[in-house]
């Protein structure tokens, strides 16, 4: 069953930096039945550079979410080239021009798309990968009483200082590009783009990953490192614009709870305060979001289930790319879903 797609418009939105866009819009789907009751709704926010179909391994027959029980609703992050981006919104908002969004701005928008235009005023849960799970931790601390659950697949409640480093790396490969003319190119900053996917590459699997050559396993037509290197230096997100990349790794960059008014900085409390089940699934290999940073921030949260994804498949495990990981995944988060004590109701 795929996702019915449409889109909310929100007029004159203010950033948390401060920037009032005239008008913003979030495309987002609808999938599955929604029960009488109402309290069978799961939001999937969408990670890095994603669209509404970037859950699909967590669909279908003997997967976790089943859109005859649950009604599911995608969301799209500012960003990513549909949802309001550098590239779609007009002057003076336009390319380099679009200020940076949070990811509380992402949350703050999702959440008057779900109250407003859906009528819904409780979510089951928030299921979310990477940029995803940042969200999803976001909707715990923002609005603690508006779900029961979340669930966070390689993704932290803070980007800290070594993930906001790898970024900047990324960002400055992109930007080398003379053509990319600071954000005003005319043509796309192909270099550029091709420097930023090959490091983006480098951190996306493990170090064993690579070592045990288990991209043979992703792509059997794959028969040298170079084949490899060749397909993610143009395939890493085909097509995507160069500013459009940038402002998602500054919002990446810009993630932490801690700074959510009310709590100071203090990403400790905010984490504290958090009243969801929370069921966190780092990747015991995950070089963007490291198992010491999972156990730390799980140790805080009160109502925390951590479990490591016991693969070598680095950040991607946290997405079921490999079978193992996708029934990983898909098992863990079924058994969490239908846990009666997260909340007075079950599916």
């Amino acid at each position: 069953m795929s996702f019915v797609e449409h889109e909310f418009r929100i007029v004159d939105f203010q950033t948390e930096g401060g920037v009032v866009l005239p008008e913003v819009r979030i495309v987002y789907g609808t999938c599955g039945t929604l029960n009488a009751r109402r309290d069978n709704i799961v939001l999937l926010p969408s990670h890095y550079m994603a669209a509404l179909d970037g859950y699909g391994w967590l669909l279908g027959p003997g997967c976790a979410l089943d859109p005859e029980k649950l009604f599911l609703v995608s969301t799209e992050l500012f960003g990513n080239g549909r949802s309001s981006s550098p590239s779609n919104t007009p002057a003076p908002y336009d390319g380099p021009r679009f200020p940076v969004v949070t990811i509380r701005d992402n949350v703050a928008a999702v959440h008057r798309l779900l109250t407003e235009a859906l009528q819904i005023e409780h979510l089951y849960a928030v299921i979310g990968f990477s940029m995803g799970a940042q969200q999803a931790f976001q909707w715990a601390v923002s609005h603690p009483d508006f779900l029961d659950r979340i669930v966070a697949t390689a993704g932290s409640a803070k980007t800290y200082g070594h993930g906001f480093v790898r970024l900047e790396g990324q960002i400055a490969a992109l930007c080398a590009d003379a053509n990319f003319s600071d954000g005003d190119y005319r043509s796309p900053p192909r270099k550029g783009l091709e420097a930023f996917s090959v490091v983006w590459t480098g951190w996306l699997f493990s170090q064993e990953w690579w070592r045990a050559e288990l991209w043979r396993i992703e792509n059997p037509a794959w028969t040298r490192l170079a084949d490899v290197i060749a397909h993610y230096r143009t395939q890493l997100i085909p097509d995507a614009d160069a500013n459009d990349l940038i402002l998602q790794m500054r919002t990446w960059q810009s993630n932490d709870v801690g700074a959510t008014p009310g709590f100071d900085g203090d990403v400790e409390r905010a984490l504290g305060a958090i009243k969801a089940r929370v069921l966190y699934m780092p990747s015991e290999t995950d070089l963007y979001f490291p198992m010491t940073e999972a156990r730390y921030e799980a140790g805080l949260i009160p109502h925390c289930t951590l479990v490591p994804i016991p693969s070598l498949w680095g950040h991607t495990a946290g997405a079921g790319v490999a079978e193992e990981d996708r029934k990983f995944l898909n098992d863990q988060i079924a058994r969490f879903l239908l846990d009666p004590s997260a909340d007075s109701s079950s599916i």
